[in-house]
């Protein structure tokens, strides 16, 4: 079953002027769900609306609240969520950011007590959208063990980068610090697959690609193992003394996972070369990348970012695949 994009923003759009949101502030929210359903990011799209939807109706979403600069000097910013909506408040601070690598070269904006910002990539493209380089970080719940552990104390806290090109085919790195977030692992279950790869344990403590089991455990396996683990310990510091913020183990004292601490970085490159030779620099590395080697016979090398512009592109013409049970289930909301 496939919804043209168009459809699912204007029914998640309905449902959230249902439950107290403005039209401007429902529809820019709407917007960023469906962008990401339709980039392919379905687990933080439409199968994690519904689970937005509840902690609204729980309160842990201040649905009139949005996120306002607290204190700050220069280039530094440090804003307070209060609770709103995470994409839109994230969608502020990464603004702020670009508005504020425009008069210093850079820009950072630490960003407390907010909401999960469903996918991070897309303040990535929007930095890039911008011609900015942008870098954003969220920490998370408890919901990882660090490396050698078996409880979970740590996040899967993800990282972004992007890097603008002049053709809008942005190159944007979004990843978790575990091997897949738990909404990639949730996309696999409901799809019935297995993992490429191992991405957690199981119930007897080995390592497993069934998304079934890993849910049982919760435990993650970290990226690159001890070097994912000790990643996400310095985002969480980092963005916990930045913001003044939460901490990760302080969230897991939070009955659900709310009260998240961020952080949003742009730089603007016109401030060293000429836009031409930022691009020209970008273009000459993509392509030296696009002559290696394929490992495999009819392999092909993409950068990162470039499988979500097919898929976009794939999805704007033939609609957004949904899983029947959740749009119907959102429909009757």
């Amino acid at each position: 079953m496939r919804i043209q994009f168009e459809d699912m923003v204007q029914e998640f759009k309905r449902v959230l002027v249902k439950k107290g949101f403005s039209e401007e502030d429902a529809y820019e929210s709407a917007k960023l769900f469906a962008e990401n359903s339709l980039d392919g990011v379905y687990s933080h799209g439409l199968n994690r609306f519904p689970r937005v939807i509840e902690y609204i109706d729980k309160g842990y979403i201040d649905v009139k609240a949005k996120a306002e600069k607290i204190d700050g000097f220069g280039a530094l910013e440090r804003w307070e969520g209060n609770l709103g909506m995470g994409n839109l408040n994230a969608k502020i601070a990464m603004d702020r950011a670009i508005e504020l690598s425009r008069q210093y070269g850079v820009g950072v904006v630490a960003l407390r007590n907010t909401n999960h910002w469903m996918r991070g990539g897309s303040y990535g493209w929007q930095a890039a959208n911008a011609g900015c380089i942008g870098i954003c970080w969220t920490n998370t719940m408890p919901n990882m063990p660090a490396w050698g552990a078996k409880d979970r104390r740590i996040g899967n806290n993800p990282f972004i980068m992007a890097i603008p090109r002049s053709n809008g085919q942005h190159v944007v790195v979004d990843t978790a610090m575990s091997q897949f977030s738990y909404g990639k692992i949730e996309s696999y279950r409901l799809a019935g697959k297995q993992l490429p790869v191992v991405g957690g344990y199981d119930t007897e403590g080995n390592l497993t690609t069934d998304p079934v089991e890993i849910e049982k455990t919760w435990r993650v396996l970290p990226i690159g193992f001890w070097k994912g683990s000790g990643m996400s310990i310095a985002f969480d510091l980092i963005a916990a003394v930045l913001s003044s913020g939460l901490s990760t183990s302080e969230i897991g004292n939070n009955e659900a996972e709310y009260g998240l601490s961020q952080v949003f970085i742009a730089i603007d490159p016109k401030k060293f070369y000429s836009e031409g030779t930022t691009y020209d620099i970008i273009d000459r590395v993509l392509k030296d990348l696009k002559e290696s080697e394929p490992a495999e016979e009819g392999g092909r090398i993409s950068y990162p970012g470039e499988r979500t512009l097919a898929t976009r592109r794939y999805n704007l013409e033939n609609g957004i695949p949904v899983v029947k049970e959740i749009w119907e289930a959102i429909k009757k909301m």
